[in-house]
């Protein structure tokens, strides 16, 4: 019976400190873009973030970068990091920026930085954090101008799940 009870505990704590290292990972974040700049979490304080994991083989992630360059337009109040997983190589993520014309941060990522954030379940994935850096949610699935506009405002549980 001790026995059964030490395994109980020892999985027990294994899990909160698994959580409590997840927390700390994924609202700690820091990310350098493809020209070296880096981007952090507690950098970005007092805007809503926006982090977008997506594939330039992916039609949904592609079919939302005009959605994210229209948001941007209208949000000053708000970044966007997009972060690219999955691709070939760094020409294949490279181009799709040029071909989009997107305008804001592209990190070289990976599936390690996605676990780092939570994981992906499809993609395109993003998480949304508040102006005082807190988690909002995860977004799987494309999003729309409007969608991202109604979670700044205040609706964000509709689309983002914690």
């Amino acid at each position: 019976m001790k026995t059964a009870h030490n395994t109980l505990t020892r999985s027990l704590l294994a899990a909160l400190l698994m959580t409590i290292s997840f927390s700390v990972c994924a609202e700690g974040w820091s990310l350098k873009d493809k020209e070296g700049v880096r981007y952090t979490l507690s950098g970005l304080h007092g805007r809503w973030v926006l982090v977008n994991f997506w594939a330039p083989w992916c039609p949904t992630c592609i079919q939302e970068i005009p959605e994210f360059a229209s948001t941007l337009k209208r949000h000053q109040d708000l970044q966007i990091i997009g972060v690219a997983v999955m691709y070939k190589n760094r020409r294949e993520v490279l181009d799709t920026v040029q071909s989009q014309a997107i305008s804001y941060p592209i990190v070289f990522g990976n599936e390690d930085i996605a676990s780092d954030f939570g994981g992906m379940v499809g993609m395109p994935t993003s998480f949304l954090y508040s102006p005082s850096g807190k988690l909002v949610g995860k977004h799987s699935g494309p999003l729309t101008q409007n969608e991202i506009e109604q979670a700044i405002e205040g609706n964000a549980a509709a689309l983002f799940t914690r």
